[in-house]
């Protein structure tokens, strides 16, 4: 069995591969700290310029596998999934995203921390926090309204439904669209371009354009992630994680 998470470099570019297709690249704990190391990697290691994120087979990432999740859940902020947050959002060095298929909630949010989000027009973009008895992650409750505005976003968060790449790109979440045969050359070549540019200039640009957000966007990750754990224990969440796997509509009628 190939490993979850590939990596490669190339020309200056980490080149990360979500690759679990058989199951459009779900999200373990596993997956989520081999992530975290990946960019880890990648702030100590002076080769690397750039790093690109994709996903194998048919998706970007279908978001967390639930059945790992049910039985590997988050317990504080020293959890890999939080690890990752914290890694893709303090990264130094660019990250560009290529993302086609699905793109489930952090497959969503993650997009957020990127510097360049390339799609397919029919990219599958959601974040469906709210309709698990949850709440935003990665700091989506304040990125994601500066991105496409306030009404947007409520939209996005609140009622949790699908939207494409064409509708991401509109918006403003996505620099290109792409047919799915160009969108990793894409990617690809606009990494490498970064990665010959002076490194120390790169960084210093991402970190003046990253500045003005940067202390909120960690204090609401933190926020976000103390909430995100107490909902994982209620009742709401509990109903919608037993809908998910009994293949049923939740029923959220006898919550106040």
């Amino acid at each position: 069995m190939s490993d979850p998470i590939l990596t490669h470099t190339e020309n200056g570019v980490l080149r990360v591969t979500i690759n679990r297709p058989e199951k459009k690249n779900a999200l373990t704990v596993a997956m989520y700290a081999a992530l975290a190391d990946a960019l880890r990697h990648a702030e100590t290691d002076p080769s690397i310029r750039a790093i690109l994120l994709h996903g194998a087979g048919d998706a970007f990432t279908a978001g967390n596998d639930l059945m790992d999740f049910a039985a590997n859940p988050p317990s504080d902020g020293s959890s890999p999934v939080f690890q990752f947050l914290t890694a893709i959002s303090t990264a130094t060095k660019p990250v560009i995203a290529a993302v086609h298929g699905p793109a489930i909630g952090i497959g969503t949010t993650l997009l957020l921390h990127c510097d360049l989000v390339y799609a397919t027009p029919d990219a599958r973009l959601q974040m469906p926090f709210v309709t698990l008895g949850l709440c935003p992650e990665a700091a989506s409750s304040y990125l994601l309204p500066l991105v496409v505005g306030p009404q947007r976003a409520a939209e996005l968060l609140l009622l949790g439904d699908p939207f494409s790449g064409e509708q991401a790109h509109a918006w403003g979440l996505v620099n290109e669209l792409l047919t799915e045969g160009d969108l990793l050359n894409r990617a690809m070549a606009q990494a490498e371009a970064i990665a010959a540019r002076p490194p120390a200039s790169i960084r210093l640009t991402k970190q003046f354009l990253r500045r003005p957000n940067a202390e909120v966007v960690q204090a609401t990750i933190r926020d976000e992630a103390e909430a995100f754990l107490e909902r994982l224990q209620s009742p709401e969440a509990a109903e919608a994680f037993t809908a998910f796997f009994e293949k049923r509509a939740p029923d959220f009628s006898q919550f106040d």
